[in-house]
């Protein structure tokens, strides 16, 4: 694997640290400008709604541009984003720059893994998405609970300049890492990567993605709950449970890039499997400490193999302009952020009871096999298509016999 795949690997990290570490942060946010928790949550919409606005707009605004210069220029607005959040006086400011900081995440992932996949054999991309994505999901392990003890001892301002600090590093790493060779400026245009948005099999790969990592956030959204009132651990306890999770994500990430690479739609399919599986047998995992434990980290395994062969699918279903949808995946991923909660807030505010959540993410999950399964019969069905229409050519052509049998 090319070293140039750190580059991408760093500023993901970074990416991934600023994201979920507003979470932590909400109780010194809301104390310092003096504001409700409820209103401090807002800074993790503004951020999510960034998201979705930036990956499609600028992977359209830069569609002529070097990818090379792209991931540097995205980075380069992360590092604003995060230092206007530090510097903010206010809520309206802070509101603000959390949107700036989320508009380059989208299209840093999408260009990013359109990067990577062109760096390495055709055998190995799957496995390059997902070292990309590495950092994402190590993020979770160390650079969220680094970033908030940060902001818990010198202040919240600290923690959002530490973040950019992080995207410093990055734009550092990517300038030196990445070859202009291998990051050259897209040969379609924006007109090309609109084009590849009306392919039908790329919408139901990023609907996939939208009913699958939905079902994830479903239940994730709700997890300290289920582990406090469910299975009875102590509050202090969650933070190392969530570490968990991100152990659990981390290698589940690392094995479906491994096994994409043999089999795509198989290990998207199995992926989604297990995820329905592990959220149904939440309600009965979530009766004991042991269990429940092992629940959380097989919810980050379950969900996370499915992620480097969706990323994967949506590219190689846009394979003629690929960045477009690519970046077009990681706002379907927070539109599932966002939809998956709600789904899960509604079963609660049911009375369905405290697990809920996870069962009503088992059946976004199914949801998410069925779309799958559509596209499925949508590829077989083309490809029928494209067999009959050959050989119709061959009638049409009076192709000899002879020919015919080389051609077959």
């Amino acid at each position: 694997m090319p070293l140039a795949l750190l580059a991408l690997a760093v500023g993901a990290f970074g990416i991934g640290t600023t994201e979920f570490v507003m979470m932590g942060l909400l109780p010194d946010v809301a104390d310092d400008l003096n504001i409700s928790i409820p209103s401090a949550g807002h800074l993790v919409s503004a951020y999510a709604l960034g998201v979705v606005i930036g990956a499609p707009l600028l992977a359209a605004a830069t569609a002529r541009m070097s990818r090379r210069t792209v991931l540097i220029a995205l980075m380069a607005l992360f590092v604003a984003g995060n230092a206007l959040s530090a510097f903010a006086p206010g809520e309206v400011s802070l509101l603000a720059a959390r949107f700036v900081s989320g508009l380059p995440h989208g299209a840093f992932f999408g260009v990013g893994a359109v990067v990577a996949t062109g760096m390495v054999a055709p055998e190995r991309k799957a496995r390059s998405v997902s070292l990309m994505f590495l950092g994402l999901t190590v993020a979770n392990i160390v650079g969220v609970p680094a970033a908030t003890a940060m902001g818990q001892q010198l202040g919240w301002r600290a923690t959002f300049l530490g973040v950019s600090a992080i995207g410093v590093v990055a734009i550092a790493a990517l300038v030196a890492l990445i070859p202009r060779e291998n990051a050259p400026a897209p040969t379609t245009g924006l007109r090309g990567e609109l084009a590849a948005l009306r392919s039908v099999p790329v919408w139901l790969a990023l609907g996939t993605t939208v009913a699958g990592f939905g079902a994830l956030f479903a239940a994730y959204s709700y997890i300290t709950p289920m582990l406090t009132d469910a299975a009875g651990f102590a509050e202090a306890g969650v933070t190392l449970l969530l570490a968990l999770f991100g152990v659990g994500a981390t290698a589940g990430n690392l094995l479906g890039g491994r096994l994409a690479d043999h089999s795509l739609r198989g290990t998207l399919f199995g992926g989604l499997v297990s995820l329905v599986l592990v959220l149904a047998l939440f309600p009965l995992l979530m009766r004991s400490e042991v269990t429940a434990a092992g629940a959380v980290a097989l919810l980050g395994m379950a969900a996370f193999i499915t992620g480097s062969p969706l990323q994967l699918m949506v590219m190689e279903k846009a394979a003629a302009a690929p960045s477009l949808a690519s970046s077009a995946n990681q706002a379907a991923f927070n539109l599932a952020n966002a939809g998956g909660a709600w789904i899960g807030g509604l079963a609660l505010a049911a009375g369905f009871g405290v697990t809920s959540p996870a069962t009503a993410g088992a059946g976004l999950a199914v949801l998410g096999l069925a779309v799958a399964g559509a596209a499925w019969a949508v590829d077989r069905r083309r490809g029928a298509d494209a067999a009959v229409s050959g050989r119709e050519r061959v009638v049409a052509g009076h192709v000899p016999e002879e020919a015919e049998a080389v051609r077959r």
